[in-house]
């Protein structure tokens, strides 16, 4: 027989744990392990119900005690605790979790009516180029989903037919059973088998849907990308999702964003960057350079005697906020382009440009570049 583990660690408590942090900690672990979140997850199930025990012991003044003063092995027992079957543990415990589950073993306190199917959620990707994200835009995408079956407008009755209550449950989605065990009688409730926790049945069913009320097809979806999303975001649409057995509740259809890389821009959060790379000449007498943006290309004017380093800002050429709390820059960092491979009188030219004082950096642009490359390394 496998050792059981202490109460308190079980439930990831000290000793001296008020009964307030008792119950907060088992509601946690009864939800991390709780079936439904673990289907066919056997070693869940029995932490589940390790958990259980552990609870009934330690939320009893009486137990506890005598838990704290011979552990597992107190004289008589605790009075029939553990052995706990998952009907148990809802019936017995099920109210201090204030509702958060609801399918399932009976679900957790409550008296259930008849479950309303959910179609499953949907999930795709759309990529979108720095120009879609700029300024919104809008996408079609064929999805392969559950509708709505058309001949039986997703009831799952055939034409003529209708529900009927069901008779094993009497239209409540539920069956209750009272079972005697050590602790005295216990009332349970579970999903009814007959008509799956829906309260009613088909006389009968659609032959285009095998009564399901709901069809794989191709849908053509229309969505509206807002301005300013960005890599990793998502999306949802309300109901876009699979259509739900017998006229339940649609699911959503969720849209990653995917950013397309552009060949020469890249996002820094709002702002655009451009790498921008310079001749010698142009760097040190100055012009007019043609520089790409999201929206085409623009001309920007070098001013004589700009340094590699510099970044150049073009106000609102940037990506809006998602939020609209503005619009980002392009910033345009400056590189000079050195060339590998001279000419003999190109070597000659700058040779007798070397000694140039105009040629030789100034103290004040020694401090420039040191106070750059310190904020690069900050």
């Amino acid at each position: 027989m496998a050792t059981k583990r202490d109460y308190y660690e079980v439930l990831e408590v000290t000793k001296t744990a008020t009964s307030e942090e008792i119950k907060k900690a088992y509601r946690k672990k009864a939800i991390q392990y709780h079936p439904d979140k673990n289907p066919g997850n056997s070693e869940a199930e029995e932490k589940f119900k390790e958990a259980a025990e552990a609870y009934e012991i330690l939320s009893d003044e009486q137990k506890r005690a005598k838990y704290d003063r011979y552990g597992h092995e107190a004289p008589g027992g605790f009075g029939g605790a553990g052995g706990f079957s998952m009907d148990d543990i809802f019936s017995q415990f099920g109210d201090i979790f204030g509702g958060h589950f609801g399918g399932g073993f009976g679900g957790f306190g409550g008296q259930r009516g008849p479950r309303t199917n959910r179609g499953s959620d949907l999930r795709v990707k759309v990529k979108l180029s720095l120009k879609d994200i700029a300024s919104g835009v809008e996408k079609k995408i064929k999805v392969n989903k559950f509708v709505s079956c058309t001949h039986c407008k997703g009831t799952g009755a055939d034409k003529g037919t209708a529900y009927e209550t069901c008779s094993t449950c009497k239209g409540s989605g539920v069956v209750t059973r009272v079972m005697n065990t050590i602790l005295g009688q216990m009332q349970t409730q579970s999903t009814c088998p007959t008509c799956n926790g829906e309260g009613k049945t088909i006389t009968k069913k659609c032959a285009h849907c095998a009564g399901e009320g709901i069809t794989r097809e191709e849908e053509v979806i229309t969505i509206n990308i807002p301005a300013g999303v960005a890599e990793g975001m998502q999306l949802s649409m309300s109901g876009k999702g699979n259509a739900a057995r017998h006229g339940g509740i649609n699911g959503d259809l969720l849209i990653l964003v995917e950013e397309e890389q552009h060949p020469e821009l890249f996002r820094d959060d709002n702002d655009i960057v451009y790498n921008l790379l310079l001749s010698v000449s142009t760097a040190a007498l100055g012009g007019s350079v043609v520089v790409p943006t999201i929206d085409g290309k623009v001309k920007v004017t070098i001013e004589p005697g700009t340094q590699p380093g510099k970044v150049l800002r073009l106000k609102n050429k940037g990506l809006p906020s998602i939020n609209r709390y503005g619009t980002g820059d392009l910033l345009i960092n400056i590189s000079v382009y050195i060339p590998e491979n001279l000419s003999d009188s190109e070597k000659e030219t700058l040779t007798g440009l070397e000694n140039s004082p105009n040629f030789q950096p100034s103290k004040s642009v020694k401090e420039k570049i040191f106070t750059h490359f310190r904020k690069m390394f900050d």
